[in-house]
């Protein structure tokens, strides 16, 4: 048995909205969770830690850090105490993340046509025009049934009050999707009684959702297109999702070089000849696409792809140009992207964001320092921020001066008290920070949104940065009913 005390000592670090423990009680959410636990002793969950480490390093699950010289490729960290969710709180994520992607994905039909937004002065034109990701080259370009965002997986956050927060939006190339899969499958195997008994919703469907997707989307009215993943290649930190959604939806990874382009069409080369490829399930970005419009020295993509795509022989998802709505200095006018485009209030709030561009905004900031994080606008993986909290006098001098000097490359928010949840580290139950990615599908049927996600926890002590090229790591997250 576990020591006595050993979880009901258990509190989360105080000052946080605790994900299993409110005031001196466990949440009844948790009930199972908490029962299960006091059934084993401290060897057990080592055991069961350790049985979780074996799986995923025998499943090659994963990923890579370039900026370390200890080696590029880790071992995705797992926590072994799931997140729960209850029914309640899920409905409000999922009808705030609906809402959203419905309001992006107009905006993204619109940016690329009538311009509306910016004639009717929601959103100021240099803003769309100083973006590195807004593509000129896709204007007016007619993507299937109106859909840009095909994929794509939302950050949220759970302030000190309870409520979630969007973080931001990732409408490009979202990743982490095979970790939410393969966290499932293990805790199954670590506490199958639990799961069972706890009526978890099932996250498995996951791959056949997409792939009926991506056959719907196919340009051409035939019985089996052929669709493909696109992927840079195995040097690059998803490369292990890559062949794992391809391999769970039965069709084929392709580098660039095994596509080629041919009266406008793209055709995948093959030991029988070159067969008609329809659908593209892209993993590479929109700048290393096609060498004849983007990166002219680009090895990644298909010489002739946009005009195939402009074409519309072939559909490609997400669909190219998709950035400029995830960019994190457009990420503050979503809200009135959803008040101008559905005349709705948000279902879901930002958080607030100052763009620096702004000499005022960019002078409170600087006052503030302390309570704020500074991040560049087109960065992800946690690179690029600074903790205002922790910067050094060095560090903040050398930021401030690449601030001043392209304002419009960052902003800054409040540092928020993200909620903690339990993690068991060194035989021990102790409170890191969590986030939450779900990952939502849209389709010529609707948004669909498989119940969980990937929470990613902080496992450094009192860090922030949930980002597994940060040293995060991740939870197997349970929507329960």
């Amino acid at each position: 048995m576990v020591p006595q005390g050993l979880l009901d000592s258990y509190a989360g670090p105080q000052g946080f909205w605790d994900e299993m423990r409110e005031g001196g009680d466990f949440r009844d959410l948790y009930r199972n969770v908490v029962h299960a636990l006091k059934q084993l002793d401290v060897q057990s969950l080592q055991q069961k830690e350790k049985l979780a480490s074996e799986l995923f390093m025998n499943q090659g699950i994963t990923f890579t850090v370039y900026n370390d010289d200890a080696g590029i490729e880790r071992i995705f960290p797992f926590d072994i105490i799931p997140r729960v969710l209850s029914g309640d709180e899920w409905k409000i994520i999922e009808d705030g993340l609906k809402q959203r992607l419905k309001a992006l994905n107009l905006f993204l039909k619109d940016i690329y046509s009538s311009q509306s937004i910016i004639q009717n002065g929601i959103i100021p034109a240099e803003l769309i025009a100083s973006c590195p990701h807004y593509m000129r080259e896709v204007a007016g370009i007619q993507v299937p049934h109106d859909i840009f965002i095909h994929i794509s997986g939302i950050d949220l956050i759970r302030g000190d009050n309870g409520v979630f927060y969007v973080l931001e939006d990732n409408l490009r190339t979202p990743s982490g999707v095979s970790y939410m899969l393969e966290n499932r499958e293990i805790t199954k195997r670590l506490f199958p009684e639990l799961v069972a008994a706890s009526r978890v919703r099932r996250v498995s469907n996951y791959p056949l959702l997409l792939h009926e997707i991506l056959l719907s989307l196919s340009p051409a009215q035939i019985s089996n297109p052929q669709v493909v993943l696109l992927t840079p290649g195995i040097y690059n930190s998803a490369y292990y999702e890559h062949t794992f959604l391809a391999r769970q939806m039965g069709i084929a990874l392709v580098e660039g070089r095994d596509l080629v382009v041919d009266n406008h069409k793209v055709y995948m080369k093959t030991t029988q000849g070159l067969e008609q490829v329809h659908v593209i399930y892209r993993r590479v970005d929109d700048d290393y696409l096609d060498p004849l419009i983007f990166k002219p020295d680009s090895a990644l993509g298909v010489p002739g792809l946009m005009a195939a795509y402009r074409k519309g022989t072939v559909a490609i998802v997400n669909a190219v140009g998709n950035g400029v709505a995830d960019d994190k200095a457009i990420y503050a006018f979503v809200p009135a992207m959803i008040k101008y485009y559905l005349n709705e209030d948000p279902l879901l709030p930002n958080v607030e964001t100052y763009e620096l561009s702004n000499p005022d905004a960019r002078q409170y900031v600087f006052d503030n320092l302390s309570k704020m994080v500074i991040k560049r606008t087109n960065q992800s993986g946690g690179y690029g921020m600074v903790m205002g909290n922790s910067v050094t006098e060095k560090e903040w001098l050398k930021a401030r001066k690449e601030i001043e000097a392209d304002p419009r490359s960052f902003i800054a928010q409040p540092i928020i008290r993200l909620s903690t949840a339990p993690c068991f580290i060194d035989g021990k139950f102790e409170g890191r920070h969590v986030d939450l990615r779900p990952y939502a599908l849209c389709g010529p049927s609707g948004i669909q949104i498989v119940p969980g996600g990937l929470t990613r926890v902080a496992l450094k002590k009192g860090s922030l940065i949930v980002n597994s090229s940060q040293g995060g790591g991740s939870k197997d997250t349970w929507v329960i009913d």
